[in-house]
């Protein structure tokens, strides 16, 4: 039996923080589940939405006095993980937790030992074409430095030992933090499996925070870590 970390980074998500550990502590999980906050120095109030779940030992919440980006409140995260599983989950309700069963059922059947949810983009799963067009060009991008084929590589749900996060030594602070993984995860080999997944993309007016300028960043930094294999990046 294994156990599972659910890492939720926050940055001023008040208006959807709660609804979100809501969903996730609805379903029911196959395994042992630690769900753990990291509060990225958010100026709302929002993690003041969640003290009774806090209190209750329902959730774990960790906190950064000021914002460093959401790589650092994943990284400080993964450091402090208790679970011999760890996936992420956003708080912005674009992610349904009900696919969490399925994403580890792979790697409960001996099938996988990292699985990706992959998105379809049909309908109000894309909020923009240039948007889709941008996740797609980035994994086939990183499908084509690496010798392998992934459908989508930006998404959040992504399911991995502990001790492959720990050991890939994530560096980025922003978004770039997907790329600088799968870049990592593909460099050591590692066969990534992927499970359709549900996905509601929210808008700029929503609070979408992702620009097409980390779409570049994305490229550059699966390029770097092509070149330079799997050394660290320092």
């Amino acid at each position: 039996m294994k156990s599972l970390t659910i890492l939720m980074p926050v940055y001023n998500e008040r208006a959807t923080l709660r609804t979100a550990l809501d969903r996730l502590l609805a379903v029911e999980m196959p395994v042992p589940t630690e769900i753990l906050v990291v509060d990225d120095g958010s100026t709302d109030g929002c993690t003041s939405t969640i003290s009774d779940l806090v209190d209750s030992g329902a959730v774990r919440l960790l906190t950064q006095e000021q914002n460093q980006g959401k790589g650092s409140a994943l990284r400080r995260g993964i450091s402090e993980a208790d679970g011999e599983l760890l996936t992420i989950l956003d708080a912005d309700l674009e992610y349904d937790p009900r696919d969490f069963p399925a994403l580890l059922a792979p790697i409960l059947a001996g099938d996988a030992e990292v699985v990706y949810g992959a998105r379809s983009y049909g309908g109000h799963a894309a909020y923009s074409f240039w948007f889709v067009m941008g996740n797609k060009m980035l994994a086939l991008w990183a499908s084509f430095l690496f010798d392998a084929w992934l459908t989508d590589i930006e998404t959040c749900l992504k399911v991995a030992p502990t001790s492959t996060w720990k050991a890939v030594d994530l560096q980025s602070n922003g978004f770039g933090i997907e790329a600088e993984l799968t870049g990592k995860l593909l460099a050591r080999r590692e066969r990534i499996f992927e499970v359709p997944i549900r996905y509601r993309a929210r808008g700029r007016e929503e609070g979408k925070k992702i620009l097409w300028t980390d779409g570049v960043a994305a490229l550059w930094i699966l390029l770097r870590i092509r070149i330079r294999g799997n050394r660290p990046s320092r």
